[in-house]
């Protein structure tokens, strides 16, 4: 567009002054080694036009003769490359679809056509070309190179890293990862690795810089950015909890700021508080975190903030979270599970009942169980709360890729992913009525494998999550066999009004243990006529 103005405005140009001079005429005389030449002025502008058209004309055939043996060779190079880098498209493209045989045909061609030291993705693509006919030491041979070259380092570090994954070489996958991170942070794959890799070697100082870097580099969101380093700070302060408190404090809190529901980092901060005495802030802080977040981990953190205090005084801060969250079934089981410890069993019954109103689950009825053992000991309502659980939903526990864990991990031991755990109920929960039977059986088969266990004193000195399990499998197993003794009448009856109804109506499915001393019941013969 711009040739054609400038053409355009020279031919007005001339025009313009071919039209100046025809209106202005004039003779020109040129008196020259004594010879006179008279002419017109516009005969002589036109000569001189024509004269610099001849000269142009002379150097452009001068110079094409010039230079027509370069321009012939460049031709052919020109049309050689362009069959080379279409054979490499070709190739390329066969070896994304699996066609191992077109793509080793086309690296042949693209090798006669292009040099390697021009084009890299020769490289690329002979390794492509080996992956795909499993030939993977040859492969290797070529992430190599290109590993080794400033221009394709990148790619040859992650196809490095893909082959030692392949081949389970952890530690060299390690490697390659963290070279390519410490070199190029952008990339997300590098870094991602990288990541897990030192999060789970513990090296938190060292993942904090790699998250730094790909904030920078734009790699990660703001959000996520900041969601990650609490869960960083967190994990490092609590290794750092015992032999620094004051730093795992502070790691904590800044977790904190970063994620103000985050509530591993709340409990931490807590504990190095209690540990240096701040009991007051520590509690203030976990009564913030229980109004939003109500997590039975804080609640059993809080009452027990300080040690000498009674069983009373736990029911007392207890129900101090309960008026702070209302209504909740956390709050509810918090201080059941505190009244128990207090001996008071109608306000832990009462408490207990409401929080499996509101969500039936297997802790609810499990606490039901430890408090009928505890005020009654009556064995057949104990089993008929054994048996609600058995029905019931798991209770939330931390979950990551199917894993439940008793404590929360800053990353998944199955895929190795940072911020992988979730407070939630677990998968493969058994819901809905069982078949006796069924139930006895698998039950009975899982319980060959495991020790056993003392199945009445379902506590919080028995909180962590695999003996919970040991005695959730030995209370379903006793609720679900059938009894062996034939039931009897007690021998004096209980009084209606002061007889505990069981939750959820009548009378247990279980009538419990025969009493010895009862007396036997009188035989009747029924007759039919």
């Amino acid at each position: 567009m711009v040739k054609l103005l400038v053409f355009a405005a020279v031919v007005l140009g001339l025009g313009y002054v071919f039209s100046w001079l025809a209106d202005r005429p004039g003779d020109l005389t040129l008196v020259w080694e004594g010879q006179l030449y008279e002419t017109k002025l516009i005969v002589a502008a036109s000569f001189l036009i024509a004269l610099i058209a001849a000269v142009m004309l002379a150097w452009w055939i001068i110079r094409t003769v010039w230079t027509s043996p370069h321009s012939v060779t460049r031709y052919f190079r020109a049309r050689k490359r362009d069959r080379g880098y279409q054979a490499l498209s070709t190739g390329l493209i066969a070896a994304g679809a699996g066609n191992a045989l077109l793509a080793r045909k086309m690296v042949a061609r693209t090798q006669g056509l292009i040099s390697a030291d021009q084009e890299p993705l020769i490289h690329l693509l002979e390794a492509q070309a080996a992956l795909i006919e499993g030939k993977h030491d040859e492969a290797r041979k070529k992430f190599e190179q290109m590993a080794n070259d400033p221009e394709t380092r990148e790619l040859g570090l992650r196809g490095l890293y893909l082959e030692a994954k392949r081949l389970g070489a952890n530690e060299a996958a390690r490697q390659y990862a963290e070279s390519a991170a410490d070199k190029a942070p952008y990339l997300p794959w590098a870094a991602q690795a990288t990541l897990e890799y030192r999060c789970r070697a513990g090296r938190w100082d060292e993942a904090l810089n790699l998250l730094d870097k790909q904030k920078l580099a734009h790699v990660v969101e703001k959000k996520e950015a900041a969601r990650l380093r609490a869960v960083l700070l967190t994990a490092r302060a609590g290794d750092r909890l015992e032999a620094d408190p004051s730093g795992a404090r502070d790691d904590a809190l800044h977790a904190l700021k970063l994620a103000p529901d985050f509530v591993p980092a709340a409990l931490i901060a807590a504990r190095a508080l209690f540990r240096e005495d701040k009991t007051r802030k520590a509690s203030s802080m976990l009564e913030q975190i229980w109004k939003s977040t109500p997590h039975p981990e804080i609640g059993r953190t809080y009452v027990r903030a300080r040690n000498g205090d009674s069983a009373v005084d736990r029911l007392k801060r207890a129900e101090r979270l309960e008026s702070l969250k209302p209504n909740n079934i956390e709050s509810l089981l918090l201080v059941a599970r505190a009244a128990l410890d207090a001996q008071d069993f109608p306000r832990a019954r009462t408490k207990a009942e409401a929080a499996a109103r509101i969500d039936a689950r297997e802790g609810a009825f499990l606490l039901l169980a430890d408090i009928e053992e505890a005020e009654t000991g009556d064995e057949g309502r104990v089993r008929h709360w054994l048996a609600q659980a058995l029905r019931a939903p798991r209770d939330p526990a931390w979950v990551a890729d199917g894993f439940v864990s008793d404590k929360w991990l800053p990353a998944s031991p199955v895929s190795g992913r940072l911020d992988a755990f979730e407070w939630k109920a677990p998968f493969g929960q058994v819901e809905g009525p069982l078949e006796e039977a069924s139930a006895t059986t698998s039950v009975d088969k899982a319980l060959r494998s495991l020790p056993p266990v003392r199945t009445t004193a379902h506590t919080e000195a028995t909180d962590d999550h695999r003996i919970i399990e040991l005695e959730r499998a030995a209370a379903i197993a006793e609720a679900a066999r059938p009894s062996t003794s034939p039931p009897a009448r007690p021998a004096s009856p209980v009084p209606a009004e002061s007889e505990a109804q069981p939750f959820f109506g009548g009378l247990p499915d279980d009538p419990g243990v025969r009493d010895p001393k009862a007396e036997p019941e009188p035989k009747t013969r029924l007759r039919l006529f």
